[in-house]
């Protein structure tokens, strides 16, 4: 048994491996500098060809693309009208922007625990959270895998809410060998470098809905328009008008220029992120101190991320002291996430430990591992070997 490098032996690595990281080729950049060389920078032609061209792949009629994931959020639900007194749900596991858009517009988060196998909101327990203040229900496709979304949306209708689908890990995701983003009433996709393509910062809603359209389409630019059908006066051609109050959450033609080369190649990325979790799946099925992440059958995930859990019962250490070694190994770990509820701004508001107890005992076990296109198979191999590693110097 080799001994670990944060005992002093020698690392897996002699270099750093991230978990996550953005794949640019040559294409990518010459589509920017070639924008550079041009009449927009911003506000141009580029902004709707890459909407069409993300609402195109996924199958939906109309998409908004704002500065980023967080954004089009906040977007989402303004246009469908959360305000004070009105309550969310949102599954316990995500990072927090899934919940802070409900409280940007007054609303209030109510968590929902996940299921212990997928780590997606536990559709058994949504009703139970529902009350007369219910308006909507977020769920979030976590790691790329499907959420149930044909049962969230008999509930929705049963109770008249309306759904936002956090998909922001899920762009290029099937549910039931559909694309991911036309189910619920908006999807929101991130294009953050991590995520399946990339705009650097960048996010986006698609809709099949032409009423939340054009209120995000408001939304993002001020609330202004120059469209005369909803101006209240017309002073002449220069002539527009604020008619919401809306933010400057507009994406640019040079992040969309990237964003429209990038998603050129998302099957490719996807096909490589899902070799990689082949690999990872053959390599761990076996060890009994930790779990490989499970799939629903109706799901066929674009995984973002690759989480396994811990086994604690069958280590001598906790998952800090794994997590800290698999560091040292030069293996780029990360957790996704703390459960939203425990962040020190929701206690304050009132929340409480113990909300959500099934999110609360995958939070203390999950690590993330690294996953993204431009992994070499030696560096899969790496990442196997020092998982092992440091599972059979820590295993009882």
């Amino acid at each position: 048994m080799s001994k670990l490098a944060i005992d002093g032996g020698s690392p897996v690595r002699d270099t750093y491996l991230a978990y996550g990281r953005q794949y640019i080729d040559n294409k990518d950049i010459e589509v920017v500098v070639e924008l550079l060389k041009g009449d927009y920078l911003t506000t141009g032609p580029t902004v709707s060809e890459f909407e069409n061209k993300v609402a195109n792949y996924v199958g939906a009629k109309y998409g908004v693309a704002v500065s980023n994931g967080t954004a089009a959020l906040h977007m989402a639900c303004h246009a469908a009208g959360i305000g004070p007194g009105d309550e969310v749900l949102v599954p316990a596991i995500t990072f927090a922007a899934s919940s802070n858009c409900v409280l940007y517009c007054g609303g209030t988060p109510i968590f929902v625990d996940i299921d212990p196998k997928t780590y997606n909101i536990d559709v058994n327990k949504i009703e139970d959270k529902i009350t007369e203040k219910t308006k909507a229900i977020i769920p979030v496709d976590f790691s790329g895998q499907a959420v149930d979304m044909d049962k969230i949306l008999e509930i929705a209708e049963k109770y008249n809410l309306i759904v936002i689908e956090d998909a922001a890990h899920a762009l290029g995701g099937e549910y039931k060998n559909r694309k991911i983003g036309t189910k619920a009433h908006m999807t929101e996709f991130s294009f953050h470098p991590v995520k399946p393509v990339t705009t650097a910062e960048g996010g986006i809603i698609v809709t099949n809905d032409k009423d939340l359209y054009e209120k995000m389409i408001l939304f993002r630019s001020h609330g202004i328009t120059r469209n005369k059908n909803l101006m209240s006066d017309y002073h002449g051609p220069w002539y527009y008008e604020q008619i919401d109050l809306g933010y400057n959450y507009r994406l640019t033609d040079l992040q969309c220029a990237l964003g429209i080369s990038q998603m050129d190649k998302i099957d490719s990325f996807i096909k490589r992120r899902r070799e990689i979790v082949a690999l990872y799946n053959e390599a761990f099925k076996k060890l009994e101190e930790i779990n490989i992440p499970f799939e629903e059958e109706f799901s066929n995930s674009g995984w973002h991320i690759y989480v396994i859990t811990l086994n604690l019962d069958k280590l001598k250490v906790g998952r800090k002291e794994v997590f800290e070694a698999l560091q040292k190994e030069n293996i780029g770990v990360n957790v996704h996430y703390l459960p939203v509820y425990l962040h020190p701004y929701y206690t304050k508001l009132g929340y409480e430990k113990g909300l959500c107890p099934a999110a609360e005992d995958i939070y203390n076990r999950m690590i993330t591992i690294p996953l993204f296109p431009a992994m070499t198979d030696r560096d899969v191999e790496d990442v196997i070997s020092a998982i092992k590693k440091v599972i059979n110097n820590y295993k009882i």
